[in-house]
């Protein structure tokens, strides 16, 4: 039932794979304590059954933002079995949401961003690809998955720009800046061909050293291990260069209609919780223009 739902809402709703995933994993795990601690299967549970298990998550200390997802993976898997006709009612129901508070991004400063892009060693072909890598996600407001999925036709350096396929499937078109462009140009001269394996064709843009495409985990780490080497906090993440790249847009005059287009948001209040960091410029832009500022 959990594989046909993943199956179901992949092709309706063109969800990426690590939703998909998380989605699996919080049914297969919720399936596993049924049949432990309820001795039913998952078809079969009730509204108490559900509330018993967030509530053991709870005192597991689970975040409220992880019980939320799973609580949103619930409903919509028991909403399919009743259009399926494969159950009768949803245990679900009457079960209400969590309302979370937005987290706030923990942002690079550009002074962070220059210290961090300049870490890894060009002269190694190894620090030649994350030094490409680190540049265009900068540069380009990436999300991690669409960095290490990218393919070598998706850039065209003649435009520069580089197209995109999102979550849902949607496609954007975002421009890629001169310096992150001569990266990529030196990476693909000098060391792309020195990572591709021999009898391997791989049309992926960033290699690991085994010739395949480099993992999201790998890249993590490497991020990691420069932000050590600047002396920046090992806190932040891949996507924390995402959130700069917003921020420091909207902090040079960038309207958050463009900054929502260039990131790919398909709702405006996503975009919009980038703008409290830059607070203090919108307030100085009111005081000046405003008649009453």
């Amino acid at each position: 039932m959990v594989d046909e739902f993943i199956d179901a809402i992949w092709s309706e709703r063109g969800l990426s794979r690590n939703t998909l995933d998380a989605y699996a994993r919080d049914l297969n795990l919720f399936a596993q304590w049924l049949r432990k601690d309820c001795a039913c299967e998952i078809c079969d549970a009730k509204q108490s059954d559900i509330l018993r298990y967030l509530a053991q998550r709870v005192a597991r200390k689970y975040s409220a933002r992880a019980n939320a997802r799973l609580l949103s993976s619930l409903k919509q898997f028991y909403r399919h079995l009743m259009r399926a006709g494969q159950v009768r009612h949803n245990p679900t129901e009457l079960i209400s949401a969590p309302k979370l508070s937005r987290l706030l991004p923990d942002s690079l400063s550009e002074n962070d961003i220059e210290t961090l892009l300049n870490s890894p060693d060009v002269n190694d072909f190894y620090g030649l690809r994350d030094k490409c890598m680190l540049e265009l996600m900068y540069s380009s407001g990436l999300r991690v998955s669409e960095l290490v999925g990218l393919e070598i036709a998706q850039i065209n350096r003649n435009l520069g720009v580089v197209r995109l396929s999102g979550k849902g499937n949607k496609e954007r078109l975002t421009p890629v800046g001169e310096e992150a462009l001569y990266w990529l140009d030196k990476y693909l001269r000098e060391a792309r061909p020195v990572l591709v394996q021999q009898g391997h064709l791989n049309n992926s843009l960033f290699l690991s050293s085994r010739g395949s495409a480099i993992t999201r985990q790998a890249f993590w780490q490497h991020i990691k291990k420069y932000l050590l080497k600047a002396g920046l906090k090992t806190s932040y993440s891949p996507h924390s260069l995402r959130h700069a790249f917003a921020t420091h847009l909207l902090n040079h005059g960038a309207d958050l209609r463009t900054v929502q287009m260039l990131l790919g948001h398909s709702n405006l209040s996503t975009t919009q919780i980038y703008t409290h960091i830059a607070q203090a410029r919108l307030q100085a832009l009111h005081e000046k223009h405003h008649p009453r500022g």
